[in-house]
């Protein structure tokens, strides 16, 4: 009779004992000796494997080169499959294979939540703070005499003094979100097209002339941070269009821009809560990694037992002499 242990099949008993292979982790009376080096390889490898992933997706590598970012991605992927075919072969061996399926589970979680927060993190964060930096300044641009066509690679605008909303001209449009515009004008001059606007989202009724979007009632508000977002350009377009036709005014070729004082400071909280969400989620898987390891090492050590306990009663049975039988 043979009984598997850990590291494989033990000693042949007969004759009312049982001997286990030397060092068995389920020797009676035992629990499962835990593995230090499998240990720390499941706490550390997934959460390295998280941070790789996760500022590969978030950062200039994604923007730069991201197929370099998805790659990581598929790298997560391989060694999540490596540590399966480690478990599917440790198993065939007879051989403790539970490590290996904890780090296949691990390491696909890390790849996956990476991967999606990661990108999430670039999308909100870091990609339009990558865009308006890759694009011109502007100082002193005076609405009045400047045309759109001539500030196509604006980011970031400083407008000359005297430059504020037009509150009387402002119209949104309705889809779902509210897009609200408002012309940027020099004084009070009427100009010949109206090309630059002010612009945010759920902030006007749709119905009055109300604009409260951005630094609108800052008296020191006189720069432009421009829309990079696609998804929403059209819709703004189209709050541009109704102003056109309800106020009988001209845009050839309108402009996007967030109202504020600051722009670089805008930038600049953009770019720090793309670094803040970064390193709150390396951090907190690298907790909940750990936390998981912890359950880990508690519940094979139960198995270890439990295992160790069905041995021992078995051991005690063959070590019973037979009955005999009654006389008939």
């Amino acid at each position: 009779v043979y009984v598997r242990g850990s590291g494989g099949l033990g000693h042949a008993f007969g004759g009312g004992s049982i001997d286990l292979a030397p060092g068995s982790v389920f020797a009676p009376g035992k629990r499962r000796r835990m593995n230090l080096v499998a240990i720390c390889a499941n706490i550390f490898l997934p959460w390295i494997t998280f941070s790789a992933i996760y500022a590969g997706m978030s950062f200039s590598l994604h923007y730069q080169r991201p197929t370099a970012a998805w790659l990581l991605v598929v790298f997560g992927l391989i060694a999540t499959g490596l540590s399966f075919f480690l478990a599917v072969r440790a198993r065939q061996r007879e051989m403790d294979e539970m490590w290996y399926t904890f780090s296949t589970a691990a390491l696909l979680v890390a790849t996956l939540a990476a991967a999606i927060f990661g990108d999430i993190n670039f999308w909100f964060n870091m990609q339009p703070y990558y865009d308006v930096e890759n694009l011109n300044t502007y100082p002193s641009v005076n609405p009045a005499r400047e045309k759109g066509q001539q500030l196509m690679d604006a980011g970031r605008v400083y407008f000359a003094d005297g430059t504020g909303l037009d509150m009387a001209k402002a119209m949104g449009f309705k889809n779902l979100d509210l897009y609200c515009v408002a012309p940027i004008t020099h004084g009070q001059e009427q100009m010949a097209s109206y090309d630059f606007w002010a612009v945010g989202v759920n902030c006007c009724s749709g119905v009055s002339s109300d604009f409260r979007c951005g630094e609108f009632n800052n008296p020191h508000a006189r720069s432009g941070l421009r829309l990079m977002r696609d998804d929403q350009r059209a819709f703004f377009r189209l709050a541009v269009q109704q102003a056109e036709a309800a106020y009988n005014i001209k845009a050839t070729h309108p402009v996007f821009f967030y109202w504020m004082q600051d722009p670089v400071a805008e930038m600049n909280a953009y770019r720090d809560d793309g670094f803040k969400y970064y390193l709150l989620g390396s951090f907190s898987f690298f907790a909940f990694n750990l936390f998981c390891v912890v359950c880990a090492i508690v519940g094979f050590s139960k198995i270890g037992g439990t295992e160790a306990h069905e041995l021992q009663i078995s051991a005690n049975l063959l070590r019973s002499p037979p009955e005999k039988a009654a006389p008939s």
